[in-house]
């Protein structure tokens, strides 16, 4: 059985629709993780494929980026945000989702180049309720979805970095550690195709806290996320991790 971890969120759904469908699903152990197990998993070696947030690469050795397909964005993607009561330049303090990684990384560049600002930035639970009005929250994925309509300001990360540099952004991509069945790996590309072909199809299979906090999950999937792992992708992505400290 070959190991393979998703991320839990509702934009991977079509990778998941797609793995399911397939005669490859009776090949694999399928995990759904939160972004920062996924990349856990692969950095133990507890699984063979991870859908990874893309700053793991700096923690692998060795490491092969199976497929042209990603979870991406090309200006707002609503599941990446900065909420806050006040101003961005009055922030003093940012709560960090535990689940993010590349998402705290990306917000690290936006303070330091984009808005020239420097919050106090610490990992917490995130409450829907922030008790200081100076304190902002990093909320990613579906957490995120039923915050836009209870704070005064909204900063859409992905929105953010695209106004900075003209370029999308690559939130996490699949990799591997081990040497596959190149018959495998095609497998595997034709089923994350298929799902992606087929985003109608794989509301399907949609739980019920996506029904609960999307108001158009449709919509979401076709607009939001972009998931072809192209060459201004594959660019920004090597530009932003060439950033990360």
């Amino acid at each position: 059985m070959i190991k393979i971890s998703s991320v839990s969120y509702l934009n991977s759904l079509p990778f998941i629709y797609g793995l399911k469908e397939s005669d490859l699903y009776s090949e694999i152990e399928l995990f759904l993780d939160p972004p920062s197990l996924c990349a856990d998993k692969l950095i133990k070696d507890e699984i063979d494929i991870g859908l990874v947030p893309v700053v793991t690469l700096h923690s692998l050795k060795n490491y092969k980026i199976l497929s042209e397909y990603c979870i991406g964005s090309e200006g707002v993607v609503d599941t990446v945000c900065v909420f806050s009561n006040v101003p961005i330049n009055q922030v003093k303090t940012i709560l960090l989702d535990p689940q993010s990684r590349t998402s705290v990384e990306l917000l690290k560049i936006l303070l330091k180049n984009h808005w020239g600002i420097n919050p106090v930035l610490y990992t917490e639970q995130i409450d829907s309720e922030l008790e200081n009005s100076n304190t902002a929250a990093l909320v990613i994925g579906d957490d995120a979805f039923p915050l836009h309509n209870k704070f005064e300001f909204v900063y859409d990360l992905s929105l953010e970095w695209s106004t900075m540099t003209g370029m999308p952004f690559v939130f996490a991509v699949w990799v591997t550690n081990k040497n596959l069945n190149p018959n495998f790996i095609q497998k595997f590309n034709q089923a994350l195709d298929f799902g992606v072909r087929n985003i109608n199809k794989s509301l399907s299979i949609s739980n019920v806290s996506h029904e609960i906090f999307v108001k158009d999950p449709l919509k979401y999937l076709n607009s939001r996320i972009s998931y072809n792992f192209d060459e201004n992708k594959k660019k920004a992505m090597n530009f932003f991790l060439s950033q990360v400290s």
